[in-house]
């Protein structure tokens, strides 16, 4: 046992690989999956015992015993054994203490589990290769990973002094993937059961793409913000970083033949028919549209080249945008190409801001208004609410009338902010430089300033919170 701030971790990673290493000879050991696993689970545990200092040092101090250690070898050896049962106990083993690493370590360890899953990777990918169903797991357990991995810059792991995770180790990932796309993108038009594959595809690549943009960007700033073809050779390999920019215009080129063929059947009419209008599919272009459009900050022109096939396809875009557009998705991306939108994807990336409707509130707040007094009424019914209550369900009804719902709220609605913006009322003006703009009628609030700020802020709070808590003003010309 060698000397260490962790005598518990080495010796359970010792008897652990001492285990699989009779697996490799044959030697016969009962239950042998289950007594692995419970190494890994014991080794996953300790790292979880409170420590005086838990931090990135200690980190990388605990998962260096796994990485010194023959640990990964062996397993990786244990899968290509041809004995029989080695290869289904090793997929087993791997697979466990990747996931025991995602669900049970805190993001402290995210680096350091990175660094274990490469080495998975390197290993299974010349054991194995890079079709191997336990190769893509651990690929997709690493990109997990990088979410919260610190990455480095350095060449080579001698100058990794900290124990970060390479930048360049990640290229050849984003070369597999990119290869990947390219092959699901050329038969994703035609074959309506693609969707699955492509999206693990654009998950992962997306997954990779973070750090090694992170990467060229930080070389780009440590170096000047030159041309990508002058870098010199002692930092990040200028090859990749060439080889990032050829990827970039040969995804851009396949999606741009996707969505033309995706015209030409929207033009003979073969995609128009309710839930048929797209093939599955084609539901994660906009995905892959947006990883284009950030590595196209990286590159002198590239931009340009995005926008052309944006414009160029412009009717699909759009198409796409009101199908496929989700709250969860960032589209902000889409901002900066507005010529690529028209009215209707416009209007759905604006509704896209808005909250989602949730009608399971255990509280409704009630009101009665008299039609003839509406925006007076409405005014002290808010004014008295307290703030919070206007966050839950609303009940609307008008006086003498039997109708409610959700029509007579939406009909509230529209009669309020008809009689705010109403000139009779003159709470508001039109702006004389600009007739979409409304600006608050200054004489009228120094006029009744005691008995309407109140109300008005706190009206203007119900109706228009969600633009401005969250909209972002690109979407639209109102100001108040």
């Amino acid at each position: 046992m060698r000397s260490t701030e962790h005598p518990q971790a080495w010796q359970v990673v010792n008897d652990m690989v001492t285990v699989v290493y009779d697996l490799c000879r044959q030697v016969d050991v009962e239950e042998a999956t289950k007594t692995v696993k419970s190494l890994l689970t014991n080794y996953i545990s300790l790292a979880l015992t409170p420590k005086p200092k838990l931090d990135a040092d200690s980190a990388t101090s605990y998962f260096g015993i796994f990485m010194n250690s023959s640990a990964i070898s062996v397993l990786v050896t244990l899968y290509v054994s041809p004995y029989k049962g080695n290869k289904d106990t090793a997929d087993s083993c791997i697979r466990h203490f990747l996931n025991c690493c995602r669900t049970s370590l805190s993001k402290i360890f995210h680096t350091q589990a990175a660094r274990v899953a490469l080495e998975f990777c390197k290993l299974l990918r010349r054991g194995a290769g890079t079709h191997d169903p336990l190769y893509l797991y651990c690929r997709s357990s690493l990109g997990g990973f990088l979410e919260a991995a610190e990455v480095s810059l350095a060449s080579s792991e001698d100058q990794n002094f900290k124990g970060l995770v390479l930048v360049q180790d990640l290229f050849p990932f984003v070369r597999e993937l990119a290869d990947s796309l390219l092959m699901n993108l050329d038969s994703s038009i035609d074959s309506p059961s693609l969707a699955c594959p492509l999206l693990t595809n654009i998950g992962d690549f997306t997954a990779f793409l973070v750090p090694v943009r992170t990467g060229i960007e930080q070389h780009q700033a440590l170096r000047g913000h030159v041309p990508y073809h002058k870098l010199d050779r002692n930092g990040l390999v200028v090859e990749e970083i060439e080889y990032l920019h050829l990827l970039y215009n040969q995804l851009l080129c396949k999606i741009d033949t996707c969505l033309q063929k995706m015209e030409k059947r929207f033009v003979d009419k073969e995609m128009v028919h309710e839930e048929n209008y797209f093939y599955p599919a084609c539901s994660l272009y906009l995905s892959l549209l947006k990883e284009l459009h950030k590595i196209s900050k990286l590159y002198d022109g590239a931009p340009e080249k995005l926008r052309s096939v944006l414009m160029r396809q412009k009717t699909v875009m759009c198409l796409m945008v009101v199908k496929y557009a989700k709250r969860a998705d960032e589209h902000q991306w889409i901002l900066e190409h507005k010529n690529v939108t028209n009215f209707e994807a416009r209007r759905h990336l604006a509704m896209m801001i808005f909250p989602e409707v949730k009608e399971d509130y255990e509280e409704l707040h009630e009101m009665l208004i008299d039609r003839s007094q509406l925006l007076t009424e409405s005014f002290e019914y808010i004014a008295r609410a307290d703030p919070e209550s206007l966050r839950a369900g609303l009940f609307m009804e008008f006086k003498n009338e039997e109708a409610t719902g959700p029509g007579v709220l939406r009909e509230w609605f529209l009669l309020v902010c008809q009689a705010i913006f109403n000139q009779a009322n003159a709470l508001f003006v039109a702006c004389p430089n600009d007739r979409t703009r409304f600006l608050p009628n200054s004489g009228m609030f120094i006029r009744n300033f005691s008995t309407i700020l109140v109300c008005l802020s706190k009206i203007l709070n119900l109706l228009f919170s969600p633009l401005l808590f969250a909209t972002r003003w690109e979407y639209f010309q109102v100001e108040i």
